[in-house]
């Protein structure tokens, strides 16, 4: 099987690359339009500012080939909030594949909230085959100051403060707003579950 992990200016390439060699998976970092567009399955991971990734998707014309593809695309953290149309993080136009979900800022009025959000919290409401084998409520890995919105293209939830989209799915796109490579062995079973898509 062809993985493929599109590289760019994010923090958790590595990490997730290393998750995959857990379970002997060897997966090509890159951003190369043909390895790319030709592998089996396309890995779009994230840990950084959305106005400057979506920059150097632009500038590297990674924008257009991402919003292109058809084989299954799995986006982790910052590069699912990528897939949405818009995040407050810096007034910024995402790739817009999930056309009606916002990202939003957590708010910052509630003291109970320590933002970003930092640790475990469990994922709930599970309905798609990206969590066979994963009970709900399982604990799973996070940071991030921003979320995305409930909406119909919900496949799990996370609560902190409100509840919002702990992972998204629209045709062959798929996103999770926690990290699995960070996630154990339940981080482990969804990239084995993305990978027999």
């Amino acid at each position: 099987m062809n993985i493929v992990i599109i590289k760019y200016n994010s923090g958790n390439i590595q990490s997730v690359q290393f998750a995959l060699e857990r379970i002997g998976i060897n997966a090509i970092v890159t951003d190369n339009a043909e390895q790319i567009t030709t592998a089996d399955k396309v890995i779009f991971p994230g840990v950084g500012e959305a106005s400057s990734a979506m920059s150097f998707l632009k500038d590297r014309k990674l924008d257009k080939l991402i919003v292109s593809l058809s084989q299954p695309v799995l986006g982790i953290c910052l590069g699912m909030q990528l897939l949405c149309k818009h995040s407050e993080e810096n007034n910024t136009d995402c790739l817009g594949i999930f056309e009606n979900v916002a990202v939003r800022r957590f708010d910052a009025t509630d003291a109970n909230l320590k933002i970003p959000q930092i640790g475990w919290n469990n994922i709930s409401n599970l309905h798609s085959p990206l969590f066979n084998h994963i009970p709900a409520d399982s604990y799973c890995y996070y940071v991030h100051g921003y979320y995305a919105e409930k909406s119909l293209h919900t496949i799990a939830t996370t609560d902190y403060g409100i509840t919002y989209s702990a992972a998204i799915q629209k045709n062959n796109f798929y996103g999770v707003q926690f990290h699995p490579e960070k996630s154990a062995t339940v981080g482990e079973q969804l990239l084995k579950n993305f990978l027999a898509i």
